[in-house]
């Protein structure tokens, strides 16, 4: 399995987890609380974390076109819903 991480960097981090999984449920299986949340992909998983200062971002796929997929999808919702803010989300790439 293939996993990439990012923190971006806000004090709104629960408001923007919630926001981001309601909206993946209309389409995928999602499950949250204030402050974790989880997104089932066909083709991967996210796995996001609030903290007081920012918002974690776990993301796996069984290969690199998926993952490049999760990661594509996740950082093109989070960085429109928090333009206001001006979130830039940022992938670091993990050992498998």
């Amino acid at each position: 399995m293939l996993t990439s991480t990012s923190r971006v960097e806000t004090d709104r981090a629960g408001r923007y987890l919630v926001q981001l999984c309601k909206h993946f449920a209309r389409k995928v299986p999602a499950e949250w609380t204030d402050d974790h949340g989880t997104a089932r992909f066909a083709w991967g998983t996210c796995v996001l974390r609030a903290h007081p200062d920012a918002l974690t971002l776990h993301v796996e796929a069984a290969d690199e076109e998926s993952l490049d997929r999760v990661r594509h999808v996740v950082t093109d919702h989070l960085e429109r819903f928090g333009a206001r803010d001006g979130l830039r989300v940022t992938w670091s790439a993990q050992a498998p």
